[in-house]
């Protein structure tokens, strides 16, 4: 394994007047790379929120019926991971689109599909209305979602890393990382004022497809805003300059694989605690009905602030004493957080509501640096695919099952189980962040 600087050297052999044209062609300031990224985030993850808090308050009752509430928010759930199971499949798939025509016609074609199957959702029949077909419809949309959400991978993130000063690495890193919370924050306000407003009549029968419409909307105005940006003539020559482009699957994975699954599991207790903190709280207090959905909303709104406020402060402190460690550090206090999880949510709303702000608050510390934490190590012409596959497996590995396998444990072994789910992603954390460090030494 090699040890690569975020800033590559010129190959032996560059003349004088070469590298002096590398290093002036294609400036662009880390700042407007990095309003790309919050931009084309926050819809990606504005679609994925409305989805999973869907599955908690109208998936079980327009969709399985059938079922018991906790059978139905399980069900849910299930086709909750399906995005998380196809998007690695997209991010190949889209990216031999790339190589074949451009990078502008990849994204274009990926976030009309990602639209078009969130339009696909807000127009679904229910159960009631066209049975199986129903159900089977929003699995086709939703890994049709993952599929899209695969091939959105523009590579601005790693160009981010690539275009700032070696001492701000950890501030820059972060801003990428604010579109999660921001794009929670606005899908939970919306289901609040529309819940809130609403008779329970009206938002099962229509209310609820709205935030699925303005997804939509939204999508089509982060795919005009990513355009004008990754297909302009400056970025696509400092893609070029640092090696950002498409390579085949098989090549990284014979290369580089230990590298992608180095990078999922040094992240695996942030990506775990994001949907233990965002939609398992959610699940857990409706089906105990302890305190009402609009007040659930309201502290999850809270605690998106608190998540944004942690993700900034991230960057200071991973500035001073280096990500990894930020990493390694907040992995650590994930762990006492798992510890006293089952008498926080098992306890009084405001018990409850504790577990929420501190998990959000620890989230964002940790999230903040999440990224390319180890995409660092990848070679230059393996890190823009690399990169993406990284992220995909993080999403897969920590994220994708976490309210499944937290709703269906706790309700047959009690809350425990969920402090054990959440210490194993913070012992794979530590693992792979001391792997990483002694391979780092070696080379």
């Amino acid at each position: 394994m090699s040890s690569i600087p975020d800033q590559p050297r010129p190959p032996l052999g560059t003349s004088a007047a070469d590298i002096g044209r590398l290093q002036t062609h294609a400036k662009v300031a880390p700042g407007e790379i990095a309003i790309g990224v919050v931009i084309g985030r926050t819809s990606e993850h504005f679609d994925f929120f409305v989805f999973g808090i869907a599955c908690v308050l109208v998936f079980p009752s327009v969709l399985f019926p059938f079922a018991s509430r906790l059978d139905g928010m399980l069900y849910a759930f299930t086709v909750f991971s399906l995005a998380f199971i196809a998007r690695p499949l997209g991010t190949a798939l889209f990216m031999s689109f790339q190589r074949r025509w451009s990078r502008g016609t990849k994204l274009t074609i990926a976030l009309f599909l990602l639209g078009s199957a969130t339009a696909g959702i807000a127009f679904l029949p229910g159960y009631k209305i066209i049975g199986p077909w129903a159900i089977g419809l929003l699995v086709l949309f939703r890994i049709l979602q993952g599929i899209a959400l695969g091939g959105s991978w523009d590579g601005l993130p790693s160009l981010l890393a690539l275009n700032t000063p070696p001492q701000r690495r950890g501030w820059y890193a972060m801003l990428g990382q604010l579109s999660a919370p921001i794009g929670f924050l606005v899908a939970s306000a919306l289901f609040l004022y529309l819940h809130s407003n609403l008779s329970e009549e009206d938002f099962i029968d229509w209310g609820w497809r709205y935030p699925f419409f303005v997804a939509f909307a939204i999508n089509v105005v982060a795919l005009f805003a990513r355009l004008r940006l990754v297909v302009t003539e400056e970025y696509t020559r400092l893609m070029e300059e640092r090696d950002l482009e498409p390579i085949g699957m098989i090549d990284i994975l014979r290369a580089q694989g230990y590298n992608i699954f180095l990078g999922a599991f040094a992240a695996l207790a942030s990506y775990a605690l994001f949907h233990l903190v965002s939609i398992f709280p959610l699940s857990w207090i409706v089906l105990s009905s302890t305190q009402s959905i609009n007040a659930v909303l309201t502290v999850q709104i809270a605690g998106g602030v608190v998540c944004i406020l942690g993700i900034v402060a991230s960057g200071y402190i991973a500035d001073r004493i280096g990500r990894r460690t930020t990493l390694g550090s907040l992995a650590a206090l994930i762990g006492v957080f798992a510890l006293v999880t089952p008498w926080l949510l098992d306890g009084n709303q405001a018990a409850q509501d504790a577990f929420i702000l501190v998990g959000f608050a620890l989230l964002g510390l940790s999230y903040g640096q999440a990224a390319g934490s180890v995409t660092s190590n990848f070679e230059p012409r393996f890190r823009y695919t690399g990169a993406a596959l990284t992220t995909d497996f993080a999403w897969l590995i920590g994220a994708a099952f976490a309210p499944l396998v937290a709703l269906g444990l706790s309700s047959r072994f009690g809350l425990a189980a969920v402090s054990g789910y959440l210490l194993s992603g913070v012992l794979c954390t530590l693992i792979a962040l001391r792997v990483n460090r002694a391979l780092a030494a070696r080379d």
